[in-house]
């Protein structure tokens, strides 16, 4: 069993940052592969970032986020800049085992992007 508690979430404007960070406790945590998604009103969750080899970013957040982990405090965050108001959803956090596929999904935390 995993659970993940995220923050940092806000209303910031267009063009500026924000960092989410993403604790994690539990069994193992460890070993399990962690990812950030979004879902804004009336779409899809969408994946953004993971921390695979090499790094995934999905194309519309390309250059603009980061996506690091600090194995001590099994912490992952996401750093964003150059915001956009486009970005503005709830972003959530995921950890996915890397053999039995079994997901653990953070409550979310909501950013708003707005002049």
């Amino acid at each position: 069993q995993v659970q993940l508690v995220e923050s940092g979430g806000g209303l910031v404007h267009p063009g500026g940052s924000l960092t989410l960070s993403c604790a994690a406790s539990g069994s193992a945590v460890g070993i399990y592969a962690m990812a950030w998604y979004r879902q804004a009103p009336g779409k899809q969750r969408e994946l953004v970032a993971a921390i695979r080899s090499g790094g995934y970013y999905a194309g519309s957040v390309k250059g603009r986020f980061t996506i690091s982990r600090d194995s001590a405090k099994n912490t992952v965050y996401l750093q964003m800049s150059s915001l956009k108001p486009e970005d503005t959803a709830v972003y959530y956090c995921k950890a996915e085992h890397p053999i039995s596929l079994v997901a653990y999904w953070g409550q979310g935390t909501q950013v708003t992007v707005s002049s």
